[in-house]
């Protein structure tokens, strides 16, 4: 009698929890406050495909939901820990908020009275208290009917200023302040959507008074100056002061009746001039100088959100705000919460990481060196966002293997370094100093799987 054959083996996906199991453990069911339905699903079927690939053994489909449970927000967008030396970093989104924005941005999540006098019960002017914080900022010598507009972005107010105070006319430009900057954003094309003509006068490199002069006419509808950004021409250059402009306008208004306003675009946001970036605008000075209106970006220099921030002669702004324009670009409340407060509170973060002390910054990164068995390098930082280019910040990193930056920055928690010659270089300028351990930390556990990758390889 011959034995009877074994039968078929057990699939081992049949042991994988179900779907609606999973999704009835306590955790998933209290994670409802935070996620929607949709989610925990997706989060169970991801977890249920890997054992599925046999990535995962059964048993372990449980704790592996409940870890990426764990990692999980409801938003896709991922804290990093800025070690590149860059301050205003444009992919990290550029100037992180100060605590006292941060705060006011959760306060103004709510309701709260961005348009409303709770006195009165009346309709009130909108970012009442964001206006008087921007016109306080702003030290004496400029105009007395001094005003403020906050929108989006500052490509949103150099497009309303443009609309509105041009209109299809022509706005006289130097050749050498038409400047394209990140992801192929380029300065006259946006002008020339707005139905204005540019009339370029000058050169690359040099531009006059006399230039400008020529080149209005009658169909000039004011005058433009732009700070150019990510960029120098250094030698043989020249440009037109904002004064001289403000003469050249003045002039014209005296002989032929008629007004040329003149915006001014400072980009990066600095209010008063900083000795450690001496080349670069600031807004207090282009007022100073005579500009009917500046611009400027809030998340830059400035050290706020994202925003566009408009300071000018009252009347001009209320041109501004009254154009239907202003209401497609305005301020939601977040931003105008946030901007307060970023003038209202304390040094910004990007203040402070421009300021950083290279002692300082020195004595840190060789403690994060001893801690993960790595060689301290000079290493300059840079403003970044289009601020003072090529402005050295002198600073210090810590040089890792090159191969280490992508488990870097794929790690928890997430850590931008700056790979350059061969290296991953780990700069503390922008790290804030309580987050060091974190980063030491971060560093040790890349190293770890660098060399368990470098194990199983071999």
């Amino acid at each position: 009698m011959t034995a009877a054959s074994p039968g078929p083996a057990e699939d081992p996906r049949r042991r994988i929890p179900r779907t609606d199991d999973l999704l009835a453990l306590p955790e998933l069911l209290e994670a409802r406050a935070r996620l929607s339905g949709p989610v925990l699903r997706s989060l169970v079927g991801e977890v249920q495909a890997r054992a599925r690939r046999g990535e995962l053994p059964p048993e372990d489909v449980r704790p592996a939901l409940l870890a990426a449970l764990e990692d999980r927000s409801a938003t896709s967008l991922r804290p990093v820990l800025n070690a590149t030396g860059v301050v205003v970093h444009t992919n990290l989104g550029r100037a992180p908020l100060s605590d006292a924005a941060v705060a006011a941005l959760v306060a103004a999540s709510g309701y709260v009275d961005v348009e409303l006098d709770l006195a009165t019960g009346q309709r009130a002017r909108r970012g009442a208290g964001t206006r008087e914080a921007l016109l306080a900022a702003v030290p004496g010598g400029v105009p007395a009917d001094l005003d403020a507009l906050v929108v989006t972005n500052g490509a949103a107010a150099l497009v309303l200023a443009t609309t509105a105070l041009a209109g299809d006319g022509e706005l006289v430009v130097s050749r050498g302040e038409l400047v394209e900057i990140g992801a192929g954003f380029r300065l006259p094309d946006l002008i020339a959507s707005t139905g204005t003509r540019l009339r370029e006068v000058g050169t690359t490199n040099r531009t006059h008074r006399s230039d400008y002069a020529a080149a209005i006419g009658p169909e000039t509808a004011g005058l433009l100056k732009v700070h150019p950004s990510n960029f120098r021409v250094d030698g043989f250059t020249s440009a037109v002061p904002v004064e001289h402009l403000r003469s050249l306008a003045d002039e014209h208004e005296a002989e032929h009746g008629r007004a040329l306003p003149l915006i001014v675009d400072v980009g990066s946001g600095l209010i008063t001039a900083d000795p450690a970036l001496p080349d670069e605008p600031d807004l207090t000075g282009a007022l100073e100088g005579g500009a009917d209106v500046v611009i400027a970006s809030g998340d830059k220099l400035f050290g706020g959100p994202q925003a566009g921030i408009l300071l000018g002669r009252a009347e001009t702004i209320r041109t501004l705000a009254r154009h239907p324009l202003a209401r497609a670009v305005r301020a939601d409340k977040l931003t105008l919460a946030a901007l307060e407060a970023t003038l209202a509170g304390g040094p910004t973060p990007v203040s402070r990481a421009l300021h950083a002390d290279p002692a300082r910054l020195h004595e840190r990164a060789e403690r994060l060196g001893a801690a993960v068995g790595a060689p301290v390098v000079p290493h300059e930082g840079r403003v970044g966002g289009g601020g003072a280019p090529g402005v050295p910040l002198a600073g210090w990193a810590v040089s890792l293997p090159e191969d280490l930056a992508p488990l870097l920055r794929t790690g928890r928690p997430a850590v931008l370094p700056r790979v350059h010659d061969g290296a991953c270089m780990v700069d503390l300028r922008c790290i804030p100093e309580p987050d060091d351990g974190r980063l030491a930390d971060a560093v040790r556990a890349a190293l770890a799987r660098l060399g368990s990758s470098d194990r199983g390889g071999g």
